[in-house]
């Protein structure tokens, strides 16, 4: 269930009311530009997938040929460390799985790096631009 007070969205649990939005980044093993087009649709899918399972909000998602920006909305039980890793891992499994050229390029997808930042500095229709801006640069 959802609160909506003002221009805010809040999301409920049984024992929590939370809005905890963060901008991810991550990206391929040695910024290697191997997600073509075909691969971004399949990435996007797998990711949506996850959400689904693991309860937490895709608000933006864009993907580059050398790494992914999400803008993500995580009940602060499920941590957004665990989120992120499980996007990272089962992702690189499923994607080297079905494309066997992520297979002889990388030796893993994704570095073991990311960035995080919880959206609060600035609004968040900034950051959602600056995501959806990311393609046109």
């Amino acid at each position: 269930m959802n609160i909506i007070s003002g221009d805010k969205i809040y999301n409920t649990s049984n024992t929590m009311v939370y809005s905890c939005q963060y901008h991810v980044i991550f990206a391929t093993k040695y910024r290697r530009k191997v997600l073509t087009d075909e691969i971004q649709v399949r990435l996007k899918e797998i990711i949506t997938e996850i959400s689904l399972e693991n309860d937490f909000k895709v608000i933006e998602m864009e993907t580059m040929p050398d790494h992914v920006h999400l803008l993500l909305d995580v009940n602060p039980n499920k941590g957004i460390y665990n989120i992120i890793n499980k996007i990272k891992g089962r992702s690189s499994f499923i994607l080297r799985k079905e494309f066997k050229s992520l297979t002889t390029r990388l030796p893993t997808l994704w570095t073991r790096s990311k960035f995080i930042s919880t959206v609060g500095a600035v609004s968040l229709e900034i950051v959602k631009k600056y995501i959806e801006d990311q393609k046109n640069k």
